[in-house]
């Protein structure tokens, strides 16, 4: 019997995705028992509301470009034709329709774990998948492991933020390094954040 495929999914918005994404996606699907890590473009995050955002497809396009030569990440649009403001229970439960032979893992910083909680059906969440999360400069939660459900992993503190990165396009400043050399052809060739 073919065994079940566990599946991390690292959920953003990826406005631009960066190496911080990168690096994080590819040790969990290297350094775990993740068998793959999928990145679940976000249309619009309830939290997010307000933010200037690249187009979903633009944000989409990024991070299939990101990983086109990575066979353990793969970029994911489901979101796209779901109710917006995205909830991740909503999306974990259409996961589980269409793909019910694969188990799923929710992979979070450290940073918003606290507010898990406000999340919808967080209680659901928390009962139904395991929810692996990784350190973040600067963030001490030290109930990270009041679930049973909930495991830290050693993983790179990597302090990288999207918005740093449309700053320094923004203001014309090189981003070499901070995001795939694909990403930044793009981000340049088609004016983003200018």
């Amino acid at each position: 019997m073919k065994p079940t495929p566990k599946i991390g999914l690292l959920f953003g918005s990826f406005n631009p995705i960066h190496t911080g994404h990168l690096i994080l996606a590819h040790f969990m699907a290297t350094h775990t028992d993740l068998d793959a890590v999928w990145l679940v473009v976000s249309p619009q995050s309830p939290f997010k509301v307000g933010q200037e955002m690249l187009g979903e497809q633009e944000r989409f396009d990024m991070v299939s470009l990101a990983i086109q030569h990575n066979d353990r990440l793969r970029a994911l649009d489901i979101e796209f034709d779901m109710p917006k403001p995205s909830y991740t229970i909503d999306t974990l439960d259409e996961l589980h329709r269409r793909y019910p032979d694969h188990s799923f893992v929710l992979l979070m910083g450290e940073d918003n774990l606290p507010g898990l909680p406000r999340w919808k059906q967080s209680d659901r969440i928390l009962a139904e998948y395991a929810v692996y999360v990784y350190p973040r400069p600067g963030v001490d939660a030290t109930d990270v492991n009041a679930h049973p459900g909930v495991q830290v992993v050693e993983a790179p503190l990597l302090d990288i933020s999207a918005t740093f990165i449309r700053d320094c396009v923004h203001t014309g400043k090189s981003i070499r390094y901070l995001v795939p050399e694909a990403v930044e052809t793009q981000i340049l060739a088609k004016g983003f954040w200018r």
